[in-house]
């Protein structure tokens, strides 16, 4: 995974961006996923994966739900440094991207039958390239299945993002309704 289209965009000038890392966590024996809550031009959610080093990086205009018959947008944006997932903060003015961004979700990531960190990637790279993922999230706020479902695959960015059936659907609630950090626990004011 290479990170020049995010290298392209962002200003390293400015102490809140971070910049990219050379070297994978060492702490996690599973990958992360991170869903950061961001008001940029456009309330939106940056849902991302760790995979061989950067984070995989898609956008929710709605945000993520627990519903399964809510298909939510997930736009495929520039991969990002492994050194953002525990940002929160305001990128300044004339950045990229400027506006608060808030940790709201964090946690690891599985797919089914698969234990090691390699295995999961390299599956998880294949499936990003037939156009299809599907991944168990065990986070604060998202748990179990999600299908990524890439709509008409020839270098379209567009993807949708579905919870799968299993014991963490939930109809009656608005996941989007917890709008706390999940590192400060404040509520946000995005």
């Amino acid at each position: 995974m290479i990170l020049k289209a995010y290298q392209q965009k962002k200003t390293f000038k400015t102490p809140a961006i971070p910049v990219p890392e050379l070297s994978l966590d060492p702490c996690c024996s599973l990958p992360i996923f991170c869903i950061q809550k961001h008001a940029a031009s456009h309330l939106h959610y940056d849902f991302r994966i760790e995979c061989q080093g950067v984070l995989i990086s898609w956008a929710l205009p709605k945000g993520p739900s627990l519903n399964p018959y809510n298909k939510r947008l997930a736009i495929r944006v520039e991969d990002h440094p492994l050194a953002y997932r525990h940002f929160e903060g305001v990128i300044p003015p004339g950045n990229y991207g400027a506006g608060e961004v808030v940790l709201w979700d964090e946690g690891i990531y599985t797919l089914a039958g698969m234990k090691a960190k390699k295995d999961i990637e390299n599956a998880c790279l294949k499936g990003l390239e037939k156009g299809h993922l599907e991944i168990e999230l065990h986070g604060h706020k998202l748990k179990g299945g999600f299908v990524l479902q890439q709509w008409k695959k020839e270098k379209n960015r567009n993807w949708l993002l579905i919870k799968r059936k299993d014991q963490y659907v939930d109809l009656k609630i608005d996941v989007l309704e917890h709008t706390q950090s999940v590192r400060t626990c404040f509520p946000t004011t995005i």
